[in-house]
């Protein structure tokens, strides 16, 4: 994991972040990470496993289990020309945190026009599927998406984590950087560690299409790419895309996309009220109603809390899901 070199290796999304982190560091003295067990345990999932070996406990700190503290020291370093990458182990222990980034990490260029900065990453697993507890499976990007002044990261691969770990590490204002969980060790890809940054703020075209746009993110992808592949079978073309900047959207592309396709469903894992699916439907509706063949389909999971995990598979969008959203928009009278 720590051997930063141009070879290319088959990595799964945890080792893909794990050397996004090593390559961070080594490229800039300025990058610190923090969090629970990050140091000597190398994190909950192992995502900083030898970082603190190579770098040291000045810039790999263990933090007491307080989010609320974590925040605000990175907060601090932030403001001050550190580059911190904070880990929250679980996204559900977040709220304590969401002071610190609602009132003043997202504010902080705001606040001092444009004298100050916020530096910083907030990485934190996200998302069911892998047998967890209550707090330990939540999907909850669209809390974050609406505040102005933090932008929402969820990548859907390995390559995607790395490239875009390292943009989220350079740029100068707050990243939520989102982990799907039971990504972390499917479909290793070969990474070519070159530090080569993937841009924030777009959206990716996984398959093209011309008869319906999925539109996905995060673990959600990984069904839809499996309806997609089922759409073939039936004689459909389905283009998919992974939004994977939650916020802010890539909306041309997706706009492009439904222009040509005439059809689309949206697919996440988060509740279905007010969430990311309900911004991006309304959005297009705005920019291509009168392109549309059949309304919008949003997939998602109920509005209840994750539940325990005998249930999980139930909550998860699956791809029989999707095929049935797909249906109802491809045989729209």
């Amino acid at each position: 994991m720590t051997n930063l070199n141009a070879t290319t290796e088959k990595r799964a999304m945890l080792e893909a972040v794990n050397l996004a982190l090593h390559r961070a560091m080594q490229e800039d003295e300025n990058v610190v990470v923090l969090g629970e067990d990050v140091g000597v345990n190398g994190g909950v999932f192992r995502a900083t496993l030898g970082l603190r070996e190579r770098f040291g406990f000045k810039r790999v700190i263990d933090t007491p289990l307080a989010e609320t503290m974590i925040a605000g020291l990175a907060v601090g370093m932030a403001a001050q020309g550190l580059k911190p990458v904070m880990e929250i182990q679980f996204l559900g222990f977040i709220y304590a945190a969401m002071e610190h980034l609602v009132s003043h990490a997202s504010r902080i260029r705001c606040r001092t026009r444009g004298r100050l900065t916020c530096p910083m990453v907030l990485r934190s697993p996200m998302g069911a599927g892998i047998r967890a507890p209550e707090h330990h499976s939540e999907s909850t990007e669209a809390l974050f998406a609406h505040i102005p002044g933090l932008r929402v990261v969820i990548p859907s691969s390995p390559a995607r984590a790395y490239g875009l770990l390292l943009a989220a590490i350079d740029d100068p204002d707050p990243v939520i950087f989102l982990e799907p969980t039971r990504l972390y060790r499917m479909n290793p890809q070969p990474i070519i560690d070159d530090g080569k940054r993937l841009p924030l703020d777009s959206c990716f075209t996984l398959r093209e299409g011309s008869d319906i746009t999925l539109v996905s993110w995060g673990a959600s992808v990984h069904e839809t790419l499996q309806a997609a592949a089922k759409l073939e079978e039936q004689g459909v073309s389905a283009e998919v895309i992974d939004v994977a900047s939650i916020k802010p959207l890539d909306l041309d592309t997706l706009e492009a996309s439904v222009r040509k396709t005439g059809r689309c469903v949206i697919v996440h894992e988060a509740p279905r009220s007010c969430g990311v699916g309900a911004e991006i439907a309304a959005s297009l509706y705005e920019r291509v109603l009168l392109d549309l063949q059949a309304p919008i389909q949003r997939v998602t999971a109920p509005d209840i809390p994750p539940p325990l995990y005998r249930l999980e598979q139930l909550y998860i969008p699956s791809p029989e899901d999707i095929l049935a959203a797909c249906d109802l928009v491809l045989n729209y009278a």
